[in-house]
């Protein structure tokens, strides 16, 4: 036994390897005049080297110091801890055929007892073979694709995406689903939603907060209410499902290009800003909460345009920033700058001749907003209207990361400014909406259609 494979180091491995014992077996821990009998588990290689973690006959797990008066005895061999996924159920014939591709995250996350956190290792037939519902409801395939945390995805990834989409719908396939980290999805969402245009059938990114084999995990939930979405939903568009409240109930269909990660961990952590999620999954049943979306239509021709131009960069104003963070890219030859300036569309004069410098280079410079509702506006103040005399480009209520993956797009499209600026204000993927919807707005359930599962 080795402190990689367990954990364990120091005064703790030395003990254990002592009474023989390895993860899994029960053993007997005698200090002073407690004594405590259990099953041996492996700890996080980051913890300290002094104490041994024991589950208890009653579930709970406790950590033991090992001093000098410790004994351990090994009371008899246990199971070792493996992950072993049920069979794939059989399918039913006649359903429609979904392919879910896996790129990694939480959803495909397992708990690594060495450090303490999770790492990607469940494939998508493990997702599939954990949520046994799924064979009622679709003809699954799947594939893995990445395997990655989706801080470690990158432009070439959604390149690598979309292509692998493309190439599910044309073998003809009633939808498809993503497995995605979620720290990263709503760059993956907008980027997948400029990549495939005029889409046949639904494509659904989903993940979750919490890993697979975790009592509390959200991801079978998240990934069931997916594959409805993939396979019975009425419109063709990319989206994102997650929970919408904390419970189990709903999911929410966001829009690719209009949603965002709003809280560290909970369940329901991604909103659809400025606007309402397009559908909500209930019982089984979606409904459609607008009646303005495209409508799946198999024989529709997709049109891929996978590239990102990676020279693009998104610039967080603070106050008292340094322009020579500006200067940085426009030393550094990059096409493309996404401001993310205070309230209406404003930052400081002071980096104003950085920014002309920046421009007056070719460089494709868009102001959002950090607030998180609302629409940037630059003719209210002049401030925004000396930005705007720079060439500064407002984009309305499209969100950051949007605007960000937007630019990059449209500039691996054309070489000419004045057609990437045309396009950029294009609304492509409905990353700009007509009117801003508040925050705390109830979603009309009756509104739109309600199609059974």
């Amino acid at each position: 036994m080795s402190d990689k494979e367990t954990g364990y180091r120091g005064k703790a491995l030395q003990a254990i390897k002592k009474a023989k014992a390895e993860i899994g077996d029960v053993i007997r821990v005698t200090k002073k005049d407690e004594t405590f009998e259990g099953i041996l588990i492996p700890r996080s290689e980051y913890g300290d080297e002094t104490h041994v973690v024991v589950k208890l006959k009653n579930g709970y797990n406790i950590g033991i110091s090992v001093t000098p008066d410790t004994t351990i005895e090994k009371m008899g061999e246990g199971a070792k801890p493996t992950f072993a996924p049920p069979p794939i159920p059989k399918q039913k014939p006649g359903l429609p055929r979904v392919t879910i591709l896996s790129t990694g995250g939480t959803i495909a996350s397992r708990v690594d007892y060495r450090t303490g956190s999770v790492r990607p290792a469940l494939t998508a037939s493990d997702l599939y073979s954990v949520v046994p519902e799924l064979a009622d409801v679709a003809d699954i395939e799947t594939h893995i694709l990445l395997s990655l945390f989706s801080e470690n995805i990158t432009q070439d990834n959604w390149t690598e995406i979309a292509q692998a989409v493309a190439k599910q719908i044309s073998e003809g396939v009633d939808g498809i689903v993503i497995a995605h980290g979620t720290d990263t999805m709503g760059y993956t969402a907008a980027a997948l939603s400029f990549a495939l245009q005029h889409l046949p059938v639904p494509v659904v990114i989903v993940g979750s907060q919490r890993s697979a084999d975790r009592p509390s995990s959200d991801a079978a939930t998240n990934l069931l209410g997916a594959v409805l979405a993939a396979s019975n939903g009425p419109f063709a568009e990319v989206v994102v499902a997650m929970h919408e409240t904390t419970s189990d109930n709903h999911i929410a269909i966001h829009r690719g290009t209009k949603v965002r990660k709003l809280h560290t961990s909970r369940r329901d952590a991604f909103k659809s800003v400025n606007t309402m999620p397009i559908a909500r999954i209930e019982d089984k049943s979606i409904s459609m909460l607008t009646n303005d979306y495209q409508k799946r239509d198999t024989s529709r021709e997709l049109i891929l345009k996978p590239k990102f131009e990676q020279k693009v960069a998104l610039i967080k104003f603070f106050p008292g920033m340094d322009p020579s963070v500006i200067d940085f890219y426009t030393e550094k030859n990059y096409r493309g700058i996404i401001l993310e300036g205070t309230g209406l569309g404003h930052i400081s004069k002071y980096c104003h001749q950085a920014l002309k410098k920046a421009v007056q280079q070719g460089i494709v410079v868009a102001m959002t907003s950090q607030c998180i509702w609302g629409r940037t506006n630059m003719n209210v103040y002049y401030s925004g209207r000396d930005l705007q005399a720079l060439g500064i480009i407002p984009l309305e209520d499209a969100l950051p990361e949007t605007a960000l993956v937007k630019l990059m797009w449209v500039l691996a499209q054309t070489q000419d400014s004045k057609e990437a600026k045309r396009l950029l204000l294009t609304n492509v993927a409905n990353e700009f909406s007509s009117r801003s919807i508040p925050e705390k707005m109830s979603y009309q359930r009756e509104q739109g259609d309600r199609v059974g599962i």
